[in-house]
């Protein structure tokens, strides 16, 4: 396993980091399943584990809790608040009430007295940078966080963010947690620049591009993933940008024969080859998963096979940009772009 130093906290984080959205409903993970998969990470080196209170509403954080009881020093532990927990329509969202409460609930569910990151799930648009800015300051000098990021921000807002903390005398956002893998790569034109002016950490989620990189996705094979059971559209090959995506894929996975990876290497070996990204996250639902994915920790991609991905897809591109998650709110709401 390799170590980075997360931005510029002076933590010391593993380049694989372990997501625990699987964990619960949404994976259909038990207890036992998700205690031995959080032990088989840390014993691979994995010392970074990431949940939020959404997943499974809250019942990831609780499994969570539970797998680290007894070793809470030994983790870098990562949680995130903002989207909905329950239709109270305050029960949401980047504003002081909401984020002391959800804090306060999270913290309760892991069974800890603080977590080392806390990350705003999403960009909030009905609250001002400084109302959340404030809070998450005043939960850090109460010492119930460390340190706060963001999440799948807009590079505008992660800088409006920087500039609102500098000008108000408050702490920023240290790290940000964007989607990147190699068919969603448009975050290398616009966030990870800003990331790494502002010496930001960048924890990359779904490096695997929600199991099309995992091998599992090939021309003339069912598609059988978790993720297809619930997201069908998404692998729906009538679907152009899905056929591009399979295009893609049945050349990726030439260049990884002929380099000796499994695609799960070549996916994950590139993420963190990008001198901006951190650690990716790795989301992994079974032992078997983990266990593909902790091979990766250590590879690093040459030169000739990184230029071949590049001919592949190219460097600052999307392949399903309707996916994104950090779209300007105009974009997708054509009341907000008319007078």
């Amino acid at each position: 396993m390799q170590y980075r130093t997360l931005g510029r906290t002076g933590v010391q984080v593993s380049s694989l980091a372990l997501g625990a959205m699987n964990f619960g409903a949404i994976g259909r993970t038990t207890q036992d399943e998700a205690t031995a998969i959080v032990d088989a990470a840390l014993e691979g080196g994995i010392n970074v584990i990431d949940t939020a209170d959404a997943y499974s509403q809250g019942e990831s954080e609780t499994m969570v809790g539970k797998a680290i009881a007894g070793r809470r020093e030994d983790i870098v532990l990562a949680t995130k608040a903002q989207m909905p927990m329950g239709d109270e329509r305050n029960h949401q969202g980047g504003s002081r009430r909401w984020l002391v409460t959800a804090l306060e609930d999270s913290l309760r569910r892991l069974g800890v007295d603080h977590v080392d990151l806390y990350q705003l799930h999403r960009w909030d648009p009905k609250t001002s940078d400084e109302e959340t800015l404030s809070a998450l300051t005043d939960l850090q000098r109460a010492g119930k966080i460390r340190y706060f990021g963001s999440s799948t921000f807009p590079a505008y807002r992660i800088v409006q963010a920087q500039w609102t903390a500098r000008e108000r005398h408050l702490s920023r956002y240290v790290t940000e947690q964007p989607s990147y893998s190699i068919l969603q790569r448009g975050i290398e034109s616009h966030v990870l620049p800003v990331t790494e002016e502002y010496g930001m950490g960048v924890l990359a989620w779904s490096p695997l591009a929600s199991g099309w990189l995992s091998g599992a996705v090939r021309e003339g094979r069912s598609v059988t993933t978790s993720r297809s059971t619930f997201m069908p559209q998404r692998f729906d090959l009538t679907v152009p940008s899905n056929r591009a995506r399979l295009d893609a894929v049945e050349r990726l996975a030439r260049v990884a024969d002929e380099a000796g990876l499994t695609m799960v290497q070549l996916a994950l070996g590139f993420v963190t080859a990008h001198p901006a990204v951190t650690s990716a996250l790795i989301g992994p639902r079974t032992m078997d998963h983990l266990h593909s994915q902790l091979a990766a920790a250590d590879t690093v991609l040459s030169a000739d096979v990184l230029d071949a991905v590049d001919a592949i897809v190219a460097p600052g591109t999307d392949l399903a940009a309707h996916e994104k998650f950090d779209t300007p709110p105009a974009l997708l709401d054509p009341a907000l772009r008319r007078r």
